[in-house]
């Protein structure tokens, strides 16, 4: 018997409520990629932009609702669940097709789950959630069923949410070596031209087996999407300033303050624009490798964290522009749930105490702290150039207390590689974060131990794994989030993160030529979001090339948008 049975039709005749009314098709966009990477492959790569890649090829069995995040159909029409919350029926739209032409079956579906958890494949991120399921049942060609072994509240999502791949492509090949060819793909993009080391290109497909339904209208809007790849964000934005790359997202405070002037900007050639909306707020940090000494001494992680000046960096470098973090999940507290977790503030008093109370103590001719006849040295491995000017003050900070920083920069192939192998001592890190809130794969024990998991800084504790354990079968979200408010105040005082600074809006920089949504983005989205619901508008296009060829102003855009604003009220209308 089923608890839910879940139709297709009734959402997808339904308008997507954020995608603008009047965009039109055609044209292309081009994109900051960040570094070029070692694979596209996201269950390879578990990055941000082989997410984007992967989400624009494949599709998932279930989709989410842009407005409520409910769960609405995606390859699969209906889906049902057992009374015991452990078995998930799937029953694939008879529409579905990869862009070869034959159907998707549940058969691919059950290949690429066998694939995920094939222990040869490299796949460590995505094996947690799908380690609570048996091997997926195929009941017929269109019908798919998922047993779990335990009652977990993210189990619908979890089977729900494969990217699935063609089994007749890519079955029988070696899957680790599958990187940058997909040849055949289910979604609305396919995998166009790539030129190693400067950019992937995307392209629209007009046959996309969802082109016509009602819910899919004014999405995914542009011809081609171009990803360019920069090995430094600032020569990323310097190719911005001269209109190779059409949009970018500002993460650097000083770009966002000193250099957004000049005739461009100040004849609204490129927009400016701050936009909040309700994009859940992850974390950033200087992560420890709490499997080797001295950062398994909670005493020595203490004592990094209150030479850390971070006020002093967002005042001096960051132009005030950031609030400090003292919470790995910012977005669970409010002026009725406030954050009470500790806070490490810089402290080099407090420091000393805590190194000398850990063993460390200066040699008298060097200055250097010792313990059992060593020096601490540590080495930070870093792959981006601009964070070695925080690395700098932070450096003197420790010198001053006897401890010594080293510098190592790598690009992101062998960061990644290094991770994954946790072969560092301390390094930057930023993590982005769900609606829903999910400590396992970064908190568990036992994910520290995953090579290519998320746990890095191989955190244990065995309070915040009987925490996990308890949050798995509650299906009440706030109740859910208590817990993990729990967690949460249990990892600040272990402190696997010298924890930095964040801002809860989007700061874009672009060039005027789109259209965009009355939201300009989505409730929860980033700056990706512009790649689905913009679109390139001529006439603007055509304004932006006189403006530039005749020094005219164009007319401004707000400097500001918030997304609740807009859809509280009324009247909306796309911008120009």
């Amino acid at each position: 018997s089923a608890e839910q049975q879940v139709p297709s039709r009734a959402w997808q005749d339904t308008p997507n409520p954020i995608a603008g009314r009047h965009a039109t098709q055609g044209g292309e966009i081009s994109v900051f990629g960040g570094q070029y990477p070692q694979s596209i492959n996201y269950y390879l790569d578990n990055n941000s932009l082989s997410a984007e890649l992967f989400g624009a090829m494949y599709e998932s069995l279930l989709g989410t609702d842009p407005i409520t995040a409910e769960y609405v159909p995606g390859l699969a029409e209906s889906w049902s669940i057992s009374e015991d919350k452990q078995t998930f029926t799937f029953r694939l739209d008879p529409d579905a097709r990869w862009s070869d032409g034959r159907p998707v079956t549940a058969h691919d579906v059950r290949w690429t789950f066998d694939t995920l958890m094939a222990p040869e494949n490299l796949t460590g991120v995505h094996k947690v959630a799908l380690e609570k399921f048996d091997p997926p049942t195929v009941v017929d060609d269109r019908t798919v069923r998922f047993t779990a072994t335990e009652v977990h509240w993210r189990n619908l999502g979890a089977a729900g949410g494969i990217a699935v791949l063609p089994k007749h492509v890519f079955g029988g090949q070696d899957f680790n070596k599958i990187n940058f060819t997909f040849p055949v793909v289910s979604g609305h993009y396919r995998l166009g031209e790539i030129k190693e080391g400067v950019y992937v290109k995307l392209h629209r497909r007009d046959d996309w087996w969802r082109r016509g339904r009602v819910a899919m209208q004014n999405i995914g809007n542009f011809s081609a999407l171009t990803f360019r790849f920069f090995s430094e964000r600032e020569n990323a934005f310097e190719a911005f300033r001269k209109g190779l790359i059409d949009i970018y997202p500002v993460y650097t405070s000083r770009l966002w303050v000193k250099e957004t002037h000049g005739d461009r900007f100040d004849r609204h050639w490129i927009i400016k624009q701050k936009v909040h909306n309700q994009k859940p707020v992850g974390f950033q940090g200087f992560a420890v490798n709490m499997r080797r000494a001295p950062f398994d001494d909670v005493r020595v992680r203490h004592a990094l964290a209150h030479l850390l000046d971070r006020e002093r960096m967002n005042r001096t470098i960051m132009y005030g522009q950031y609030f400090m973090h003292r919470s790995y999940y910012e977005d669970l507290y409010d002026a009725a749930t406030p954050c009470t977790n500790p806070i490490f503030g810089f402290d080099k008093e407090r420091a000393r105490a805590l190194l000398s109370e850990a063993g460390w103590h200066p040699d008298a001719d060097t200055g250097i702290l010792e313990k059992d006849g060593q020096p601490f040295v540590f080495t930070f491995l870093t792959r981006d150039p601009s964070s070695e000017k925080f690395l700098a003050i932070y450096g003197e900070d420790l010198r001053d207390v006897g401890i010594r920083l080293k510098i190592e920069r790598k690009d992101w192939a062998a960061w990644t590689k290094d991770m994954d192998t946790f072969s560092y001592d301390m390094t930057w890190a930023s993590w982005g974060a769900g609606l829903f809130k999910d400590p396992e794969g970064m908190w568990l024990s036992s994910e520290a131990d995953r090579r290519g998991g998320i746990n890095i800084t191989g955190f244990k504790n065995a309070r915040v794994d009987e925490l996990i354990e308890q949050q798995k079968t509650l299906f009440d979200v706030s109740k859910r989030h208590a817990i993990c408010r729990e967690v949460d105040a249990i990892v600040t005082r272990e402190c696997p993160y010298i924890l930095l600074w964040n801002i809860d809006y989007v700061r874009l920089l672009y060039w005027n030529k789109f259209g965009a949504p009355p939201s300009v983005l989505s409730k929860y989205g980033d700056e990706t979001a512009a790649y689905s619901y913009w679109w390139y508008d001529e006439d603007s296009a055509a304004d932006l090339k006189d403006a530039v060829q005749k020094g005219l102003s164009l007319p401004p855009l707000p400097a500001s948008v918030d997304f609740d604003a807009v859809f509280g009220g009324s009247g909306m209308s796309e911008q120009r």
